[in-house]
């Protein structure tokens, strides 16, 4: 199981790399920018860009983190932005 913690020092890693979080129903999530992923004791809420300004939400989504079953690197060239990607 993932904590806060872990989901943290992603987010705060030098040289930022984007990355997808995967949850237990099967949903992902691809966070480009650490800025719209905020972190609770026990959830995430995160945040999806506004087309017009991409670190800032335009809508947001709750995660608990008891769901969370992994946490996997996502290409560089990946086309910018915090996606749901279901699957």
């Amino acid at each position: 199981m993932f904590t806060y913690h872990d989901v943290q020092t992603r987010l705060r890693e030098k040289s930022f790399r984007p990355f997808r979080i995967v949850v237990s129903e099967g949903q992902r999530f691809e966070i480009r920018h650490p800025d719209l992923v905020f972190v609770g004791l026990h959830d995430l809420m995160i945040g999806f860009p506004s087309p017009e300004a991409p670190t800032v939400y335009d809508r947001v989504t709750r995660v608990a983190l008891a769901h969370v079953v992994s946490l996997e690197d996502l290409p560089v060239s990946s086309i910018p932005g915090n996606g749901q990607q279901t699957g």
